[in-house]
């Protein structure tokens, strides 16, 4: 008798405890499919450094032919900047900024 009592005790504990867990889970995905809003705009908001080269280039209507002589790089560089597969160099950073008429500071502000 004593054995069914002990039984029943621990089948109770793991109930409780398998309900609290999927009321925490439950709660945790109500959370994160009331933020798809927040999220969504997040994405939107967020830009790389590739995007913000890009949008002042063109904002000073520059091809990526002229920007990669100005400063003394190939055109291929310049694509690799703006699509986000590499990184302008510290110097490059510095000469793109100064070709664009913002300080370098001001530009590296605008990646979020």
């Amino acid at each position: 008798m004593k054995i069914i009592i002990a039984m029943a005790v621990i089948s109770l504990i793991f109930v409780s405890i398998f309900v609290g867990l999927l009321i925490l889970i439950i709660r945790a995905l109500l959370k994160y499919i009331k933020s798809k809003d927040v999220r969504k705009e997040k994405s939107e908001v967020r830009k790389s450094l590739g995007e913000i080269l890009k949008q002042h280039r063109t904002r000073c209507i520059m091809t990526q032919e002229f920007v990669a002589e100005i400063i003394g790089v190939s055109r291929q560089a310049v694509s690799k900047w703006e699509n986000g597969n590499s990184d302008p160099s510290t110097s490059n950073l510095i000469a793109l900024a100064k070709l664009y008429g913002i300080s370098a500071e001001d530009l590296l502000k605008e990646v979020e």
